[in-house]
């Protein structure tokens, strides 16, 4: 095995938050940093191109590509699952929309007794990552490395918000402030028509750094564990098994899926499973990989009366290249919008404190993202239930690093699940079918016409039903006898071992993750440098 080194820190994954650690570690120039990513450099042109998401949703070589087992009550559906397999990880393939989530998700978490992640501790560090073009203000960040944009405006997604507001919803303009409520545009993470991913933020100004190693197509296999603590890495490139040994701490930021796949493949997690594998059990930790939480998405198709829809323009060569010419000259127009144009946050039921459900809206149709469009005018609509009660697992099924682990969501197995989801998609409905938007619609191609009852809409729901692709909660964090890191995210177990991405989170926030991911990055900073001084 060939030993390539020892640093003071070596992060595992350079995703949203290992991209952060990168750049906040090494710094002051005090520490050495290495960082080790599965995937390749982001030099795929569509990686840059915020609407060509949908050309590495199953690309994959910057792509896991994972899927779910069975979903019982989705009638056996697996549900693909990808996830970011390049610098910058999933911010380098996701669909840019820059939401954090409601400050009571984060006071819950302080409620939970994890010091220091109440909604007023964390907000520094949204505004310390946060370069908006709008400025700063208390709520927000206007020189920080993620640059967040307004996107550009669109005769459909405006009657939408229309729609939306006849229906009863308020209009905002900021989704991340003191009130998530309303109907309005979504911020991107994006500058001047490119994606903004978290290595175009924080990794590659950081690069030039002497103390600073990258090493790519480093696939990690297992902790490197010696006398008690974590000491360093075990990794493949090509066909040669390397180790890479930390100093100070291994910091695990390989996301919700990889990061409790590398400790169970280190001896960390559940007795029985790794017992089964035939891997020795170091320390049996029932809790890694266990309580994984995602977002699931109901969806209205409808076919347009107008030809104004990016289906129109993608019909015909002169089409696409006008697309592409339009981008590279002004870089603007259709390539340059997000998964979700606009959006609206709302309650299902009005005694709730706080919306439990978002919509995503998106002037453009097809059966599945990452697919062709239709070939007929034509725009969608997603909801999802923001704070979902069902809980799955994410188990490996052998000890080679190269084998997808077993994913179970058990999505919609939690009676309020099933509730929301349903009310969610009914009063979405209701949204697309009000005076503003009406004229555009010519049909209804999902649910359908023929989807009068709520029987009719569930069967839709098990039918069609997909993620929003934000996983998180499998290393969580706690105070409990089944948490796997405290509140400075050290694995409870072993020394010289942290955990920094989503899958630390104790409850999945409101919206989209990766604003929320990159704040873990951040803050997590903070603590891993202040325990470097005080040893």
């Amino acid at each position: 095995m060939q030993d390539v080194g020892s640093f003071d820190f070596v992060i595992v994954g350079a995703g949203s938050a290992g991209c952060v650690l990168a750049n906040r570690l090494s710094a002051d120039g005090r520490h050495t940093v290495a960082v080790l990513e599965a995937g390749p450099e982001d030099r795929d042109l569509w990686i840059h191109i915020p609407l060509g998401y949908a050309r590495l949703f199953r690309k994959p070589r910057v792509n896991w590509m994972y899927e779910t087992a069975p979903e019982t009550e989705l009638n056996g559906r697996q549900i693909y699952q990808p996830r970011g397999k390049v610098l910058g990880g999933s911010s380098s393939i996701n669909g840019l929309v820059y939401i954090r989530g409601q400050r009571e998700d984060f006071d819950h978490w302080r409620q939970l007794g994890n010091a220091g992640w109440s909604a007023d501790e964390v907000l520094p560090y949204f505004r310390r990552a946060e370069g908006n073009v709008r400025g700063a203000d208390d709520q927000h960040g206007g020189d920080g490395p993620l640059s967040v944009s307004d996107p550009h405006t669109h005769e459909l997604t405006e009657a939408f918000i229309a729609s939306a507001v006849h229906a009863g919803l308020p209009r905002t303009r900021d989704f991340n402030g003191r009130v998530q409520e309303g109907v309005g545009y979504f911020q991107t993470t994006s500058r001047n028509g490119r994606r903004c991913s978290a290595a175009v933020a924080y990794l590659h100004p950081a690069r030039k750094r002497p103390n600073l190693a990258v090493i790519t197509e480093a696939l990690t296999d297992r902790l490197l564990i010696e006398g008690g603590r974590a000491a360093g890495v075990v990794f493949r490139r090509g066909s040669a098994e390397q180790v890479v040994r930390a100093r100070r701490e291994v910091i695990l930021s390989a996301g919700a899926y990889g990061s409790p796949a590398i400790l169970q493949r280190s001896g960390l997690g559940p007795g029985e499973l790794l017992s089964s594998l035939g891997i020795p059990v170091l320390r049996d930790l029932p809790g890694v990989g266990a309580d994984l939480q995602d977002h699931l998405q109901a969806r209205c198709v409808m076919r347009c009366t107008r030809r104004i829809t990016l289906n129109d323009m993608t019909t015909s060569l002169i089409g696409r290249v006008r697309l592409g010419l339009e981008w590279l000259l002004t870089r603007s127009g259709w390539l340059a919008i997000a998964a979700g144009h606009a959006g609206a946050f709302f309650r299902t039921d009005p005694r709730l404190a706080t919306p439990d459900v978002q919509v995503h809206f998106i002037p453009f149709s097809t059966d599945r993202m990452g697919d062709r469009l239709h070939p007929f005018p034509g725009f969608m609509a997603h909801v999802c239930q923001l704070r979902p009660e069902s809980r799955g697992t994410v188990r490996i099924t052998s000890r080679d690093p190269a084998a997808p682990p077993e994913i179970r969501m058990n999505y919609l197995s939690a009676e309020t699940d099933r509730v929301t989801l349903l009310a969610g998609l009914k009063r979405l409905r209701a949204i697309l079918h009000a005076p503003p938007l009406a004229p555009y619609i010519a049909a209804e191609v999902e649910p359908g016409a023929e989807a009068v009852d709520d029987a009719a809409l569930m069967a839709h729901i098990r039918a069609r039903a997909s993620t929003v692709y934000h996983p998180t909660s499998t290393c969580r964090m706690g105070q409990d006898a089944r948490a796997v890191v405290d509140e400075r995210l050290r694995v409870r177990a072993m020394a010289g071992l942290r955990v920094v991405d989503c899958s630390i989170m104790p409850t999945l926030v409101s919206g989209n993750t990766n604003a929320a991911a990159i704040m873990i990055g951040e803050k997590a900073s903070d603590m891993i440098l202040e325990d470097a001084r005080t040893g």
